[in-house]
């Protein structure tokens, strides 16, 4: 299947009754869509990587729980309860990790916790909320771009920015938290150049960041990890934006593996390092990046590229999904409140 003939990328679309995805591991050699109407499909979706990114997976876990729901074949209200919370339990422990799916899924359960409707009023409500939440995240994401373009340096009058990771459309409902600053200052006319990391091991970056660049015509220039800092010593690079997983109270900010290095890169240089992400993201219990538990994953996604076998038997591995980037290399943290200072994030959960 072709990709869509408009630039308007949508991972996560509820359609009559049913989920569609963008398979996103097929890209960018196939654009291939998943159509899922059992809720264990979508638990299956989200371990398998159909579905990367925060956003997008919490909206898939959102519907996924809105499925769950109309499997759940009882009149009694504390055995629909009982079984529903099980259902969220197990999309949260898909991916612990990401912040935004953890709060997606308590704010559907709250949705159900609340009300004193007959179940099948609460289903048609649980719904509602997912498609509530859908249309908030695209709209939000709107508000990082446009936030996240006055911490930007305003010289010169076009801009060259380093991304790592894929925190765009493929990511989010359609438009991105640090490709949507991206995507912000496309429009704006202010983006000269994107400069992909490629992102190992997984390569996001030049396969999905790249992607979304080239469906909207936006210059793109894939480059390896290591390349980062070179790049920035000839004066390539006027900024880099990150995505977040999880922010911590003191602004330690967790996300993919990869993100620290470019942020001590981008600190040696003098180059600004912001992080975009949802307020949502931001979690106060946690005081600071010791706090986070990174998830490691298989061995095989370092040693494996296709059918070939890059490194010989005998040789041992350490794929940590993440890091954690201290405050202190963070020059901004945009939200779709505003553009805070790490210093400042309690002041995001009163606005």
């Amino acid at each position: 299947m072709m990709a869509p003939s408009d630039t308007h990328v949508y991972p996560v679309v509820w359609q009559d009754d049913h989920l569609v995805l963008i398979d996103q591991r097929q890209l960018p050699e196939r654009y291939n869509i998943v159509s899922i109407r059992r809720c264990d499909d979508v638990v299956r979706s989200l371990r398998s990587g159909i579905v990367q990114g925060g956003s997008a997976m919490g909206l898939a876990a959102a519907y996924g729980l809105y499925l769950g729901a109309t499997e759940i074949h009882t009149d009694d209200p504390i055995a629909f309860w009982e079984r529903l919370e099980a259902i969220g339990d197990q999309f949260k422990q898909t991916r612990p990790d990401k912040a935004h799916l953890q709060w997606a899924v308590d704010r559907m359960l709250a949705v159900a916790h609340h009300s004193s409707d007959a179940i099948e009023v609460v289903r048609g409500q649980l719904l509602a909320e997912a498609q509530a939440m859908q249309a908030e995240d695209f709209s939000l994401c709107h508000a990082i771009g446009d936030y996240g373009i006055a911490v930007l340096p305003q010289s010169p009058d076009k801009l060259t920015l380093l991304t790592h990771c894929n925190h765009g459309a493929l990511a989010t409902s359609g438009y991105g938290t640090s490709l949507g600053i991206m995507r912000s200052l496309w429009q704006a006319g202010r983006l000269e150049r994107i400069y992909a990391a490629e992102t190992r091991p997984t390569f996001q970056g030049s396969r999905l960041t790249a992607w979304e660049c080239v469906q909207e015509g936006i210059p793109v220039t894939v480059v390896t990890d290591s390349m980062a800092a070179h790049c920035m010593q000839r004066g390539l690079i006027h900024g880099v934006l990150a995505g977040a997983d999880r922010i911590a109270a003191n602004g330690d900010t967790l996300s993919k593996i990869g993100t620290y290095s470019l942020a001590l890169v981008a600190k040696a240089h003098n180059i600004p390092f912001v992080v975009a992400a949802s307020a949502s993201t931001i979690d106060l219990m946690i005081a600071s990046g010791e706090g986070m538990a990174i998830a490691e994953h298989p061995p095989e996604e370092i040693y494996e590229l296709g059918d070939r076998v890059t490194s010989p038997n005998g040789a041992e591995f350490y794929n940590p999904a993440s890091d954690v980037t201290p405050a202190g290399l963070i020059t901004a943290i945009v939200t779709e409140k505003g553009a805070f200072a790490s210093h400042q994030l309690e002041r995001v959960s009163q606005l």
